[in-house]
C-alpha cells in the first residue's frame, strides 16, 4: 500500500497518531505544503525545523517532499502521479486548518481515495469538551478541571520504526528547502535567533527534559521574573508540533506521581499547557474572535488610530523601561517573557488605546512561537474583550511591574542598556530622576531615551472613561 502522510503542524516523528498509521504501511510518501500568511519570525523557524526534520526522515531513507499550493490541489495531483491508496494527516484546529482538511476530504472522496485524520496536536479532541448544557466552555478554570477529568497519565508514544521503499518525490515536483525562500536576508534581521534557539524535535525534548529536571519545582513564583530562566520556553517548539502536549502532560503527571516534580508548581505549569488547549478551544468553536472582540460590547469601544504611538511601541521606545525591555527582546530574539507580554499588551491596548488587533499583528509577525489561538485569546485577554478576561479597569502599572518583577533591573540592563547606571530606584521611572541623577547615570531624555509617550495616570483615567462611555451606549443601546 502506498501512503501519503501530509505534515502540517506536526514536525516531528516520535508521538505522533498520523504517522504512526503509516508506518503499517509498505511504502510512505510524507509531504509538506508550505502555509500561507505565516508571519516573518515563523518563517525562520519553519526552516531550521524543517531542515531538522528532513534530516531525521533522511536517517530512515525517506525524503520528505516539499511543496508550494493549495493542498485541495497538490494532494489529489499526488494521489493520481504516484497511485496512492490512503492520506494520512494530523488536524489542525485553525479556521483555515479545518477548511484546508475539509477540501482535501471532499477532493479525495470525489477519486474514491482512502483517508483519515487524527488528532495528534491537543490534549483532547475540541468538540468532545463541552459543558453539561452541551454548549462550549467560556471560562478557563471549568474548562481545565473537566479536562483534567478525562485525561490519565499514559504514554501512548511510539518511536516510529519505518520500512519502507519510498521513492524520491523530486520526480513529482518537490521543492527544494532553499525554494521556499523562508529566512530574511536583506537586512536578516533574524540573526541573533540561533543564539537563543535551535529548532527542531531534538532540541525540543531536550529543552523539555532540562526543564523537567531542574527548573519546575520553582515554576509557581520563578515564572513572574523575566530575569530568571524558570520558564519552559517551549512555546515555539510547540507552536511546530516538534513535541506533543499529550508528550508533556504524560511526562509531568508521571514525576508528579513519582514524587520527581513538585505537585503544586508542576500542576501550575500543566495549567499553562491547559490556557494553550483553552486558546485552541475557544478559536475552535468561535472562529470570529480573530477578527471580533469575544465580548460583543467591545464592538462599540473607541479604539484609537495613532501610527506615532504604535511605531513607538513596536521599536520599543515608550520611556517606559519595562515596555521598551520587552519590545526590544521581542526584536532581537523573536520572544518575550510572559510577564512582560501582558504588561506591553496592556499598555498597548489601554494606555494607548490602540485595537487589540495592532498588537496581535505584530506579535504574529515578530514571534517565534506565533500560534493564532494563543496570539488571538491572549491580546483579547489582555484587553479585557476576550472569553474569561482580566476586566478592562485592571491596568498595569509599568513602572509597579518593573520595581516588582525585575527588582535589580537585570532584565530591563540586558535589553535597555543606556539605563544601565541609573540607581535601582530611578530604573523604571527615569523621567521622574532628579537631573543631577540622570546625568551621573548618562542618561538624557529625549536623546539616548525618550520621555514618556503618554502620562500614566492621564492615560489610565483616559481609559477607564473610554470604557464606562462603552458601557453607557450598550445600556442605551
Amino acid at each position: 500500500m502506498k501512503t501519503l502522510y501530509w505534515v502540517r503542524r506536526d514536525l516531528r516523528i516520535n508521538d505522533n497518531r498520523a504517522l504512526a498509521d503509516t508506518a503499517k504501511s509498505g511504502e510512505v510518501y510524507p509531504i509538506f505544503i508550505l502555509p500561507e500568511g505565516l508571519g516573518g519570525a515563523s518563517k525562520w523557524w519553519l526552516h531550521h525545523s524543517l531542515d531538522a526534520l528532513q534530516k531525521e526522515y533522511g536517517r530512515r531513507g525517506i525524503q520528505l517532499g516539499l511543496f508550494v499550493g493549495k493542498p485541495e490541489t497538490v494532494i489529489p495531483q499526488l494521489c493520481e502521479s504516484l497511485s496512492i491508496s490512503k492520506v494520512v494527516w494530523n488536524r489542525w484546529y485553525t479556521p483555515t486548518g479545518i477548511a484546508e482538511g475539509q477540501s482535501v476530504k471532499q477532493e479525495l472522496d470525489r477519486m474514491q481515495v482512502r483517508h483519515l485524520s487524527f488528532n495528534s496536536q491537543l490534549l483532547i479532541e475540541p468538540s468532545r469538551v463541552l459543558t453539561k448544557q452541551g454548549t462550549p466552555f467560556k471560562v478557563f478554570t471549568p474548562f481545565w478541571r473537566h479536562c483534567r477529568q478525562f485525561l490519565k497519565s499514559q504514554n501512548s508514544e511510539a518511536s516510529i520504526n519505518f520500512k519502507t521503499q519510498s521513492v524520491s518525490l523530486v520526480e513529482c515536483g518537490s521543492s527544494k528547502l532553499d525554494d521556499y525562500n523562508l529566512l530574511p536576508t536583506r537586512p536578516n534581521w533574524a540573526s541573533q535567533f540561533s543564539e537563543y534557539w535551535q529548532p527542531g524535535e531534538n532540541s525540543a525534548h531536550q529543552r523539555f527534559e532540562s526543564f523537567l529536571n531542574a527548573n519546575v519545582d520553582d515554576y509557581g513564583k520563578g515564572r513572574d521574573f523575566p530575569a530568571l530562566a524558570k520558564t519552559s520556553r517551549l512555546s515555539p517548539h510547540l507552536a511546530w508540533g516538534e513535541i506533543s502536549a499529550e508528550h508533556i502532560f504524560t511526562q509531568t503527571t508521571n514525576a508528579i506521581a513519582a514524587g520527581a516534580a513538585n505537585s503544586e508548581n508542576a500542576n501550575k505549569f500543566l495549567s499553562e499547557i491547559g490556557w494553550r488547549e483553552f486558546c485552541s478551544y475557544l478559536l475552535y468553536h468561535f472562529p470570529h474572535i480573530t477578527e471580533r472582540a469575544f465580548n460583543p460590547a467591545f464592538n462599540n469601544f473607541s479604539w484609537e488610530s495613532n501610527d506615532a504611538l504604535l511605531r513607538a511601541w513596536q521599536k520599543g521606545v515608550t520611556g517606559y523601561p519595562l515596555v521598551d525591555a520587552g519590545m526590544r527582546e521581542l526584536w532581537h530574539t523573536g520572544y518575550m517573557h510572559n510577564r512582560v507580554r501582558m504588561v506591553v499588551a496592556s499598555f498597548l491596548t489601554k494606555h494607548l488605546l490602540q485595537n487589540w488587533k495592532e498588537g496581535a499583528d505584530w506579535f504574529w509577525d515578530t514571534l517565534l512561537d506565533a500560534d493564532l489561538g494563543n496570539n488571538t485569546a491572549g491580546w483579547q485577554w489582555a484587553a479585557g474583550c476576550g472569553a474569561d478576561a482580566a476586566p478592562f479597569f485592571r491596568i498595569f502599572n509599568p513602572t509597579l511591574q518593573g520595581e516588582k518583577f525585575d527588582v535589580n533591573g537585570d532584565y530591563l540592563k540586558q535589553w535597555v542598556p543606556e539605563l544601565s547606571d541609573l540607581p535601582n530606584k530611578w530604573l523604571f521611572n527615569p523621567s521622574g530622576a532628579p537631573e543631577r541623577v540622570l546625568v551621573e547615570a548618562g542618561v538624557k531624555l529625549g536623546q539616548n531615551y525618550p520621555y514618556p509617550i503618554v502620562d500614566h495616570k492621564e492615560a489610565r483615567e483616559l481609559a477607564l472613561s473610554s470604557y464606562q462611555a462603552m458601557k453607557d451606549f450598550n445600556s442605551r443601546a
